[in-house]
């Protein structure tokens, strides 16, 4: 296996190539396709049933399912990655280009590099004869930077092959801290919620009198500032990402666009704010919700406030005994190819992924993509020699894996 990968490095690096030429912003419907067009003959070629789930009646393309029949004797995995990247077609960052063993491009390392993985991966496994017997579901999503509502519809696919799994292993990138390798064991979740103030207006002369209060402005600070102060606790954390207030203020429907106006002399009779809520756990979840909401009740005079979380939230991935197994296991093949044992990474370091849509049902591991940098952002790299190694680990514990009985 660890021949088949060093030698067909170049094949996999020029699929990669092509691919990430191919746009493919979660909201680019015709991309996502054409990606999943180009990805599939790879999985065909080796003997997979392939499958696309449409999902243009939502507003994404789809999702590419593969699927492998082994003998059914050895452990079931689930191997998720996913097809679409941030950068829609209006992005001026859109070309692959390389220096040295720096890929630079749109999607090279998340996760377009993680699929080259999976694709090395396996192409190691059947030419060692360790694929035959092995059976894999392999799920790559196309609205992973972002999904679609209803949740239950893009994600109950996902769902339902976690049920039928006993291993998940996700192809988002290799976490690397402080020049370490490292398994994610756990991943936060991720939900939004938006506070919006209405409030009594009138002359700035008469702002905290009883008659008129405090006006919109000055709650919707009260309530942010409380739940700064309020709410901290190991692993959760809750951002502001937009605020507008004053004489008139509108949120665009996309949730993402705010405008107000207003004069210095008149209170605010409107506010809102939007953020992002991430915990480790649904119990720390629901805690810290009740919080808000109680925090939210107590309502300056002349004002009245409203906390709404938004649907489709990413579920959290909580560290596991089972998840915690499978790095170990991992890093038994590590120790078998000389490389440094892998440790559990903060899930702090680590935003929320599909993987979370699984993992109360199956043991799961996040990392298997490829290292690089600047995830999200123009610019974005793969560490090409990572690839491969990635690519090594993945087949050689998949291939033992496989031999696992049930």
């Amino acid at each position: 296996m660890v021949r088949t990968v060093d030698a067909e490095q170049g094949r996999t690096v020029g699929l990669l190539e092509q691919w990430v030429n191919q746009n493919s912003g979660s909201l680019n419907i015709p991309g996502v396709e054409a990606v999943g067009r180009m990805v599939r003959p790879e999985f065909e070629a080796l003997g997979f049933k392939t499958e696309w789930i449409d999902l243009k009646a939502i507003g994404r393309a789809g999702h590419l399912v593969a699927t492998h029949k082994g003998n059914g004797r050895g452990k079931r995995m689930l191997l998720i990655a996913h097809l679409d990247t941030v950068f829609e077609p209006h992005s001026p960052f859109q070309r692959w280009s390389r220096n040295g063993d720096t890929g630079v491009g749109p999607g090279s390392g998340d996760d377009k590099g993680g699929i080259a993985v999976i694709v090395a991966a396996l192409r190691a496994m059947k030419a060692a004869g360790t694929l035959k017997n092995a059976d894999i579901i392999v799920f790559m999503t196309g609205d992973e930077e972002d999904a679609a509502s209803p949740i239950e519809t893009t994600r109950g696919p996902l769902i339902e092959a976690g049920k039928w799994a006993d291993v998940a292993l996700d192809f988002e990138g290799l976490a690397v801290d402080d020049g370490r390798d490292m398994g994610s064991t756990a991943r936060r979740s991720t939900d939004s919620w938006t506070v919006t103030v209405t409030a009594k207006s009138g002359h700035s002369s008469g702002i905290f009198k009883p008659d008129v209060g405090y006006g919109a402005n000055y709650e919707l600070a009260r309530i942010l500032d409380t739940f700064r102060r309020e709410l901290p606790e190991p692993k959760l954390t809750y951002n502001v990402g937009l605020v507008a207030g004053g004489e008139t203020m509108e949120l665009a429907a996309d949730n993402i666009r705010a405008s107000a106006t207003g004069k210095t002399n008149i209170i605010a009779p409107t506010a809102t704010a939007r953020g992002d809520l991430r915990a480790l756990s649904q119990e720390q979840i629901d805690r810290t919700k009740a919080k808000m909401q109680a925090i939210v009740a107590q309502s300056l005079p002349g004002t009245k406030a409203e906390l709404k979380f938004d649907e489709g939230g990413y579920p959290p991935m909580a560290p596991t005994a089972g998840n915690r197994a499978i790095l170990a296991k991992l890093n038994v093949v590590n120790r078998d190819m000389g490389l440094p044992e892998m440790g559990e990474l903060d899930p702090d370091k680590r935003g929320a992924g599909d993987i979370s849509f699984v993992a109360k049902d199956v043991d799961s591991l996040v990392g298997f993509g490829p290292d690089g940098q600047g995830s999200h952002a123009p610019g974005e790299t793969v560490n090409i020699p990572s690839i491969a190694k990635q690519a090594k680990r993945s087949a050689i514990l998949m291939s033992r894996l496989a031999k696992e009985r049930r």
